[in-house]
């Protein structure tokens, strides 16, 4: 597998594309990029991804024909498994298993800041943004003493989690915004991650640029 080219296909803006990216990063795994247009997507972008999204995989070995993996969970599985150093799962199956829903349960928190962030009202704001800080109070008391979910061992639940923490770093929340006002262990979180080194190397350098814009784009009250 050593040998195997990787294209990660990808969207600049796409918080799930970032989650491989970041475990690629972790890994040392030499990979090729490729962003595409999710408004125009290109024909041979249909061809390979079964449900229109990214981020997707694509492994060439040699002549052979190239395979592609889809849904970031999963590619992020396989990148764990084929290229094991540094271990990003625990090796007790019972806290792996945990940080498995936990990843899951990043997601929701996921979905739960974009509704918030894109919001263009009001009562959708407060809605989600009332969800995303139930979720954020749960993780709070979850989370061990330690700079990471796991304490000192960085580890895939903080894969999942560091495109979320990214949207607020790049608005300048900062510890006393009602959204983290009293999460002591959400600062110490958000602040380890956005300093590690994978989590940087994610995204392009214009990346908040091209987020605020897509913010202003989307008429979302937080920049209005």
């Amino acid at each position: 597998m050593s040998q195997s080219q990787l294209t990660l296909v990808s969207h600049g803006l796409c918080p799930f594309v970032q989650r491989v990216a970041i475990m690629l990063f972790e890994k040392e795994v030499p990979f090729h990029r490729i962003d595409v247009d999710l408004k125009v997507r290109p024909d041979w972008f249909l061809a390979i991804s079964p449900t229109g999204k990214v981020p997707l995989l694509k492994m060439q070995n040699g002549a052979a024909e190239a395979k592609v993996l889809f849904e970031s969970v999963a590619i992020c599985e396989y990148i764990e498994e084929a290229y094991p150093n540094p271990a990003l799962h625990p090796e007790v199956k019972i806290t792996r298993a945990q940080h498995r829903a936990w990843i899951e349960f990043a997601t929701a928190m996921l979905a739960d800041a974009w509704g918030y962030l894109n919001a263009a009202d009001p009562q959708t704001a407060l809605g989600k943004s009332s969800s995303l800080r139930g979720k954020l109070e749960r993780l709070d008391d979850e989370k061990t003493r330690g700079p990471y979910f796991a304490g000192e061992t960085f580890s895939m639940v903080d894969v999942a989690v560091a495109p979320v923490f990214r949207y607020f770093d790049i608005l300048g929340f900062e510890t006393i915004h009602p959204l983290f006002d009293g999460l002591g262990r959400i600062a110490e979180w958000r602040h380890a991650l956005a300093n590690r080194a994978s989590v940087q190397a994610a995204v392009a350098e214009d990346y908040a640029d091209r987020f605020l814009k897509h913010l202003v784009e989307m008429k979302a009250i937080l920049v209005s």
